[in-house]
């Protein structure tokens, strides 16, 4: 069986990648000309050179597979044009279904986000039911994933697309080459670059027992089901806490009330436009840890036997490949 991966040099595309050839299956990865290709060092792949706007290198990347992961996705917090990133994350899925239906592809995952999901309050766990609505939604980013697996939903309901959606938390762990938004804190906080945090939290989650779950799912999970690909809930408090202990730190213990720290972010959202370098933080980003995300994978676990790791190894594993590769010194 050929399977295609999209988002293959990516942090989860290139888990994924790596467990599946190791459970000897023919992989082939859509990759972007310019992309970072570390990720795909040493891997028995099949480079599909391409791109989510270009419709024909979609249907040259899908012909012959009999399986999709489409992992791929334009996460950033802070970006200069939403159009941009709608075009990718929505209109991009959008080609990409439909070229798949078009070459036969029986089997789907398509990698949604807990982003989609509304949290509940009080720091009650959510899960795959608490779908939010368009309003719900703050930042483009969240925006244009909702959006996107509104595309996948109305396919597999009015086309008979054979899809599965999955919602990964907040994975943590190795080749987070990027570093994603929060492999960049887990690398802040290990370098002693944060004196201070906001009160939120986080459903953190082994980026390599998200990858496992893509499998589960792929092989168990119902079409049109959806499934959250998680591990343990924590404040941020705890997550620093412990790359602290882990790194030898003191852990930041000034707290900030979000009321203040939302001019702080339009300060460096103006900064980014002036010089175009990714803000440290972003008012959207401090809108969002208004909420605590936390959540459960109890239907992942039941229905396929995901079996996650604690916490505790996803960011021990992370700084010790953070450390290896010279982001922490």
């Amino acid at each position: 069986m050929t399977t295609l991966i999209t988002g293959a040099t990516g942090f989860v595309g290139s888990a994924l990648a790596r467990k599946l050839i190791a459970r000897g299956e023919r992989v082939r990865v859509l990759v972007r000309p310019t992309a970072d290709r570390r990720n795909l060092e040493e891997l028995d792949v099949e480079i599909a050179a391409g791109d989510l706007t270009d419709p024909a290198s979609l249907a040259a990347a899908v012909k012959g597979c009999e399986a999709l992961f489409h992992v791929a996705a334009d996460y950033r917090l802070w970006v200069p044009d939403r159009a941009r990133m709608f075009e990718s994350n929505v209109e991009g899925t959008r080609r990409l279904m439909q070229a798949a239906g078009e070459a036969g592809v029986t089997r789907i995952v398509y990698t949604s986000s807990v982003a989609t999901l509304l949290p509940r309050p009080g720091g009650t766990p959510a899960g795959e039911e608490d779908a939010g609505g368009a309003g719900d939604m703050i930042g483009a980013y969240k925006q244009s994933k909702h959006a996107a697996e509104i595309v996948v939903r109305e396919m597999i309901e009015r086309q008979g697309l054979p899809a599965v959606i999955t919602h990964p938390s907040t994975p943590i762990g190795p080749r987070d080459i990027k570093p994603t938004p929060t492999g960049k804190m887990v690398v802040d906080a290990a370098s002693g670059r944060m004196p201070a945090y906001v009160d939120t939290g986080l459903n953190v989650v082994h980026v390599d027992d998200v990858a496992e779950g893509h499998i589960l799912a792929f092989e168990r999970g119902r079409i049109g089901r959806n499934y959250i690909l998680g591990s343990e809930n924590m404040s941020l408090a705890e997550i620093l806490g412990l790359v602290a202990a882990m790194t030898h730190r003191r852990p930041p213990r000034i707290k900030l009330p979000h009321g203040l720290v939302i001019p702080i972010a339009g300060l460096a959202e103006i900064g980014a436009r002036l010089t175009g370098r990714e803000p440290f933080t972003t008012r959207e980003a401090v809108k969002l840890a208004r909420k605590t995300m936390f959540f459960t994978s109890d239907r992942a676990i039941e229905e396929l036997g995901y079996r996650p790791r604690p916490a505790r190894e996803a960011i021990a594993d992370a700084i010790a490949w953070f450390r290896e590769h010279g982001y922490v010194g």
